[in-house]
């Protein structure tokens, strides 16, 4: 078991990076993800493209066409997108602000004790709730003054309530801000991926940043600082931030959405070089085949990666966390059909899959922002896993990553394994058609096993193929599993 360090960390690479991953994370595997604010009043984006083919496809506006919802006060800035025509016809234009205040009276319904419930039942071990994102719009009572926008922020204290409700429910409670963009500080209109990296704010924004975040941890010390895009900073200021907040959190760990302000991020608040960036970027997407979403870079200190709206196809070295939406957006997106969700099944896969490699996935939620209630096609796939995982569970939490991630049934079905202790976890996506299962191009030395319910497997190897013989046949499911003790 991997404990908590109790030395003091210095703010240094080496020192930070020496510290190991505190094990909670490790065994963790599922949490939960919010977007909320006052992109949630309008709850406006196109539908019919995810993020990478948006910027493939639009990419001289791809940042005003998003399916994030919650980009919807840069969306509504640039001429003849679908957002700004839908602004202009059902809001009239009115400022972005005018949803505030619709937003701070439907927190009279919000009732965070139900949504840590929820979570709770849903087999999440730990929730991450947006406290601000890049309309700089704050969920709890911030005593840092934004010089552009007066309070803007909520009164009630969401932040603070949240928290107490997931930690009284047993769950770890983190927080994610957007470090990289604040609309307050940056107003100009964003259209393509040159635009959005060359408007992280700098000067004055650098201190309210840093003031905020550390406000976040003082008061209400999460187990996860989740940044977003960017850091303003040095990387001298960002590693003294990291320092403070694990000799505060000494089991905390943060995320690698950290790139700190550095010369070649500085040229592009310059257009010309945006713009050249822009060619590049949007030649490279043009002969690009690649399907999905985004994997941030490397950076000199993180505990865990962050892929988004995608996956790594191998077993990684280092711990990630996979996050996505349940349909495109994060944001509540009034535009969206059941069509344009994704199905428990795949969300599922999600994490399993993620698991077999030394994963995480971090599911998110959307509310709506006139009450704080949750879509129901949202709640029936948090029900879907908390289903699920009540049953498989042991194969998932805690466990570890095997030496080979996959396989596939001789049937064509996908197949996943975990490992916990001495066991081996095999795991079925679907439900196989027999009682013999045959795993292809896998051996595994091991004794027999059973079903997660009990029922005797028989474990013979024919040459590179793993038969399994099941006492009985399985009942539909999106998943089963057997275990079998290995044998070295």
């Amino acid at each position: 078991m991997t404990k908590v360090s109790t030395t003091k960390i210095a703010p240094t690479l080496e020192s930070l990076n020496a510290r190991p991953l505190p094990q909670w994370f490790d065994d963790a595997k599922f949490g939960i993800f919010i977007h909320w604010g006052m992109f949630a009043i309008p709850a406006y984006a196109e539908t019919n493209n995810n993020i990478y083919e948006t910027f493939r496809n639009e990419y001289d506006t791809a940042v005003a066409r998003t399916p994030y919802s919650e980009w919807y006060a840069n969306a509504i800035k640039v001429p003849g997108t679908p957002a700004y025509e839908h602004h202009q016809k059902v809001h009239k234009g009115a400022p972005y602000s005018s949803f505030k205040q619709p937003f701070i009276d439907g927190l009279e319904q919000w009732d965070p004790a139900d949504w840590a419930a929820k979570f709770k039942q849903s087999g999440a071990q730990y929730v991450v709730l947006v406290t601000k994102h890049h309309d700089g719009f704050c969920l709890w009572p911030s005593d840092v003054k934004n010089p552009h926008a007066d309070e803007w922020f909520t009164q009630r204290d969401i932040v603070g309530e949240l928290a107490d409700a997931v930690r009284a429910q047993g769950m770890r409670f983190g927080i994610y801000y957007s470090g990289g963009i604040d609309w307050t500080f940056n107003p100009e209109p964003l259209k393509t991926f040159g635009d959005f990296m060359g408007s992280m704010p700098h000067g004055e924004y650098e201190e309210y940043a840093t003031a905020q975040v550390r406000e976040l941890m003082e008061r209400y010390e999460p187990s996860i600082l989740w940044n977003d895009i960017s850091w303003p900073t040095s990387q001298g200021s960002l590693f003294k931030l990291f320092a403070d907040f694990y000799n505060a959190v000494p089991d905390g760990v943060v995320n690698d959405r950290w790139v700190h302000a550095t010369w070649y991020m500085k040229l592009l608040r310059r257009k010309t070089v945006r713009r050249l960036v822009d060619w590049l970027i949007k030649r490279s997407l043009k002969n690009s085949k690649k399907e999905g979403g985004i994997i941030p870079p490397v950076i000199p200190h993180s505990d865990f990666r962050t892929p988004e709206y995608t996956s790594f196809d191998k077993i990684q070295k280092k711990k990630w966390e996979a996050t996505r939406g349940m349909s495109h957006s994060f944001g509540f997106n009034q535009n969206d059909t059941l069509d344009d969700y994704e199905t428990p099944e795949k969300l599922l896969l999600g994490l399993i899959d993620a698991v077999s490699k030394n994963g995480n996935l971090l599911l998110n939620v959307g509310p709506r922002g006139v009450d704080g209630s949750i879509p129901e096609p949202q709640l029936d796939r948090l029900a879907f896993f908390g289903d699920w995982l009540s049953a498989n569970g042991d194969a998932i939490y805690g466990a570890r990553p095997w030496h080979k991630p996959e396989a596939e049934t001789a049937c064509g079905l996908e197949v996943r394994f975990t490992v916990k202790g001495d066991y081996l976890n095999v795991i079925v996506i679907g439900t196989p058609a027999s009682e013999e299962i045959q795993l292809l191009d896998t051996v595994i030395d091991a004794a027999n096993g059973e079903t997660l319910d009990g029922a005797p497997v028989v474990l013979e190897q024919q040459g590179k193929i793993c038969c399994l013989r099941v006492a009985k046949s399985f009942a539909d499911g999106p998943a089963h599993t057997m275990k079998f003790k290995l044998n070295s």
